[in-house]
């Protein structure tokens, strides 16, 4: 999961861009701190005092939780070669058909060890909803969250994004302590943050520091990334950065690091980009992705480039994005965008470099509309851009929402398997309410089959209703075990 990065000089220092998950061996890591020093004046502090960042802490920490990640142990078959197992076995190396037509590969069957991993996660409502990094819950078979007062939660993933790195999972609980949400476009450089979450094993950690840039293009995934100075280490992954309101302005999702351990440079996705994102997991089950259909860079950055060349270029700007290509077929070809355009303003929102538009457009959905400002020849222009998926339409792609279920579920232990006699299964932990119950289904009930297919993972699940729910019958034939060992099945219907 490391990245390797130029940080300060390109091709000089070799940099891991670190992503945070405090185990599996891995280094994450992703915290950001955030504050504003007007607010140290509006609280009577005398001016040139230092920010007093106690009333930020005492917000935030509340919200920011610790999320244990477990995966079970699995049986799983591997590919191996032995140079020397056919020469042994067969002198004439395969010629009579031993080995052949698997070019001398073997296959084993070898059982992973259970592992677990750590990270942290921000509660955004009263009823459960938890924010947290993809890379935090990736490949999760159960979810631990504790609370800051050490109550204690199984939680479910309600959707992932693995481009943005952000992921919405939900606990059953009442009138929790959600943090107040600030627009992250509001941030400036030079602001005071704290950044909150579990490094290390440490839980409830504060520290802090100021904005050091923002709309920071760290190339795969987000391009438009809060970035940091605030001490961020493994296990702060999916926590809290926070203005001195103890209000969130980004999810701490990675740093650079030459060593895995804090350097000054974390990086946290701003909540422009959060809020948009759990509003599509919630509504659809999957990120709506907008398209511009260009590609190009920062305005300094293609001049600075040509200069290198021998050349000079006059935009008659220095600020801007460069179009260096138009997609056939996109939003920006439909428009009449070309080579050599460089983009300056979205609806009216000036665009400085690309890290910005990329902010901009990753708020918006297939099929909305965006008035570009644009330079041709130096001549202002302006156009109208109906955005589209990376389909090259304006369709909205709608997954299975697995709340609709209103269960939580969890792979079948060892001690299930043995007693059962069963190979695997989810187990029903809770039904509250929703589709599983107006099926009658128990808890404790151990789910095997949905429509004919094995269900091992909570993944398999999704699978399966997301196929269910784009089907004619919107159905789940249901078959499994009782705690008892009485077999037994249900259908669920997932229309009205």
């Amino acid at each position: 999961m490391k990245k390797i990065a130029n940080i300060l000089v390109p091709a000089i220092s070799l940099v891991a861009i670190v992503f945070s998950l405090a185990a599996f061996n891995k280094t994450n890591a992703a915290t950001t701190l955030s504050g504003s020093p007007e607010t140290a004046m509006t609280s009577g502090m005398p001016a040139g005092q230092p920010v007093d960042l106690t009333y930020a802490a005492e917000k935030a920490l509340p919200a920011v939780v610790y999320i244990k990640n477990t995966q079970n142990s699995k049986v799983q078959t591997v590919e191996y070669s032995d140079p020397f197992e056919d020469f042994f076995n067969d002198p004439f190396g395969g010629f009579f058909g031993r080995g052949q037509g698997n070019n001398g590969k073997r296959q084993r069957q070898i059982q992973t060890p259970k592992r677990t991993a750590a990270g942290s996660g921000v509660i955004i409502s009263q009823d459960g909803y938890i924010v947290t990094n993809n890379h935090v819950v990736d490949g999760a078979d159960e979810l631990t969250v504790t609370l800051n007062d050490n109550k204690e939660y199984s939680a479910r993933i309600i959707g992932a994004d693995k481009t943005t790195d952000l992921a919405l999972i939900k606990i059953d609980g009442k009138q929790l302590p959600a943090i107040a949400i600030a627009n992250s476009d509001d941030v400036k450089i030079g602001e005071w943050v704290l950044a909150v979450g579990n490094p290390l094993g440490l839980n409830n950690t504060v520290t802090a520091g100021i904005v050091s840039a923002k709309a920071r293009s760290m190339g795969q995934g987000v391009s438009s990334m809060i970035q940091t100075d605030a001490a961020i280490n493994q296990g702060n992954s999916g926590g809290a950065l926070v203005n001195t309101r103890g209000e969130l302005i980004g999810i701490n999702a990675m740093i650079y690091s030459q060593t895995g351990s804090n350097i000054g440079y974390g990086f946290a996705i701003p909540t422009t980009i959060m809020n948009k994102v759990v509003d599509d997991l919630k509504q659809y089950g999957t990120v709506q992705r907008a398209m511009i259909g260009i590609k190009g860079s920062d305005v300094n950055a293609y001049v600075d480039q040509q200069k290198e060349e021998g050349k000079e270029i006059d935009l008659g700007t220095m600020e801007g994005v460069y179009v260096a290509e138009v997609v056939e077929e996109s939003a920006a070809e439909d428009a009449g965008l070309k080579k050599n355009d460089v983009i300056t303003h979205i609806d009216g929102q000036k665009v400085s470099k690309f890290g910005e538009l990329t902010n901009i457009i990753a708020q918006k959905r297939p099929g909305d509309k965006v008035t570009i400002t644009y330079l041709r020849d130096k001549k202002k222009l302006t156009a109208t851009l109906t955005l589209k998926n990376e389909q090259g339409n304006t369709k909205v792609v709608k997954n299975a929402d697995m709340d609709v279920l209103g269960a939580d579920f969890r792979p079948v232990t060892d001690a299930q398997k043995e007693q059962l006699d069963i190979q695997y299964g989810l187990e029903v932990l809770k039904v509250n309410g929703g589709k599983m119950k107006d099926a009658g289904v128990p808890k404790g009930f151990i789910i095997q089959r949905v429509n004919d297919e094995p269900m091992r993972t909570f993944d398999d699940l999704q699978e399966a209703v997301k196929e269910a729910s784009t089907s004619k019958e919107q159905m789940l034939v249901i078959r499994g075990i009782y705690p008892t060992g009485k077999r037994g099945g249900f259908v669920v219907y997932l229309n009205e």
